[in-house]
């Protein structure tokens, strides 16, 4: 069989990574892929938001599967492109993608279905919002409606933050019609996890407890980034809570996708907070989280293939229980390597060096993400060429081994302006967390 991927990151390159362990995969494209993708992947030059060159290329390569990395191509209705020519096709159509496309859709939809979520209040009007934010106080939530790679959420914690925040948004349309409209929302206290499940709208399969870390700098210090860091399992997504997300949360959203006559085929993220009480979504991605996946398939013992296809086909129930579907019991951390500046502006082609060292630890994997092949004086070399650059993976008998072994790979590595937080996965180790 043949695969395609289609994205460029470090999600996409853990996908090729696993998905090439597949008995049933003969070869991977990767549109458009990067440096480190490339020795797994044959990288096709076709941007991400093409959809008609990657629907041609798909039909003449007779591909048989193809997996969908980012949001933007969901968004766009890829899957529903690609389901009309026959062709399987990992991800939600159009419509489902409006979980993760519009946070006024999703919130709605959690408002109709009782979700336990932030209560909120939407606004297009800056007048009408700044007068809500005066009545509610700070800390406050402020998100712009639509898709802003990650860079259109703000946590206010002061009536000027949150006036700038929403000047912003609403009046200087920094993030285009996707701040068209704002969601206003309570700032939960807690501490955040992320679940994430396959689903073909009928049966359901929760994979391990996963957490991110968002800010850029250590004690979650500094801007939001696309994610610096994650590990998995996160301990504090006990079985219990488990249970008490898929039964309050998971078995709602399923309920309520079927009264909208929503047919939901792909991976689900949620982003939870584990609030005093209880747990509350969020978040929604309608697709794997990044750096969640790099910390999370390195655990999976299943044929990712296999599960891809049965969520597709709507025979997922064949997994559910199934003893075949299993994990690896070590956790694992994935610290990102991210370039000076990130996530403000940063520099690009900075060499670097040590990959080949890191990657020969044992239980180490080096997931691509910013990087490009260069030539540098006739020799070929690895440059960066994104924000964030490198997701360094490493998996560990505990979260203590783990963070260990990775940041003992991540020394190995260099590039000019090199930055990476130091403390990535130390919060599931408080109170003796972490350590099993």
């Amino acid at each position: 069989m043949k695969i395609l991927v289609i994205g460029s990151g470090g999600r996409e390159h853990a996908l090729v990574w696993k998905l090439s362990q597949s008995r049933e995969v003969d070869k991977i494209f990767c549109a458009p892929g990067n440096a480190g993708i490339s020795r797994q992947a044959e990288c096709v030059d076709i941007r991400i938001d093409d959809l008609r060159s990657l629907l041609n290329f798909a039909l003449e390569e007779k591909i048989g599967l193809t997996v969908v990395g980012p949001e933007a191509p969901l968004a766009l209705g890829i899957v529903d492109q690609f389901t009309l020519e026959g062709l399987d096709i990992f991800g939600p159509n159009k419509k489902a993608a409006q979980l993760e496309t519009s946070k006024v859709f999703a919130k709605e939809f959690m408002d109709r279905y009782e979700v336990p979520t932030a209560d909120f209040k939407v606004f297009d009007d800056l007048f009408d919002a700044k007068k809500y934010i005066y009545h509610k106080g700070v800390p406050i939530v402020i998100k712009a409606d639509g898709l802003c790679q990650g860079k259109g959420v703000v946590v206010a914690k002061t009536i000027r933050e949150a006036e700038s925040a929403l000047e912003s948004i609403l009046r200087d349309r920094v993030f285009g019609e996707a701040g068209r409209r704002v969601v206003i929302e309570d700032c939960l206290q807690g501490e955040e996890a992320s679940i994430l499940l396959f689903t073909d709208s009928q049966s359901t399969v929760t994979l391990p407890s996963c957490q991110d870390h968002k800010r850029v700098f250590d004690k979650d210090l500094g801007p939001n980034t696309g994610g610096m860091g994650a590990y998995s399992p996160a301990p504090i997504v006990t079985e219990r809570l488990l249970v008490d997300i898929e039964k309050g949360i998971i078995r709602s959203i399923l309920e309520g996708l079927a009264v909208e006559h929503i047919v939901y085929q792909g991976v689900l993220y949620i982003g939870v907070m584990i609030t005093e009480k209880g747990p509350k979504v969020l978040e929604f991605n309608v697709r794997f989280g990044d750096p969640e996946t790099q910390a999370i398939l390195p655990r999976m013992q299943t044929d990712l293939t296999d599960i891809m296809l049965a969520t597709i086909h709507g025979q997922l129930h064949r997994f559910v229980g199934n003893p075949r579907f299993s994990w690896d019991r070590r956790a694992c951390v994935c610290v990102v390597c991210a370039s000076g500046g990130y996530p403000a502006d940063y520099q690009k082609g900075k060499v670097i060096s040590g990959l080949e060292e890191a990657s020969l630890m044992s239980d180490i994997v080096v997931f691509h993400s910013g990087t490009k092949l260069a030539d540098e004086n006739g020799r070929p070399v690895i440059v960066t060429n994104g924000g964030r650059v490198l997701g360094v993976t490493g998996l560990g008998y505990n979260i203590s081994s783990a963070i260990n072994k990775t940041y003992q790979a991540v020394e190995k590595i260099q590039f000019e302006g090199m930055h990476y937080r130091r403390d990535i996965g130390k919060r599931a180790l408080q109170a003796g967390r972490g350590v099993y």
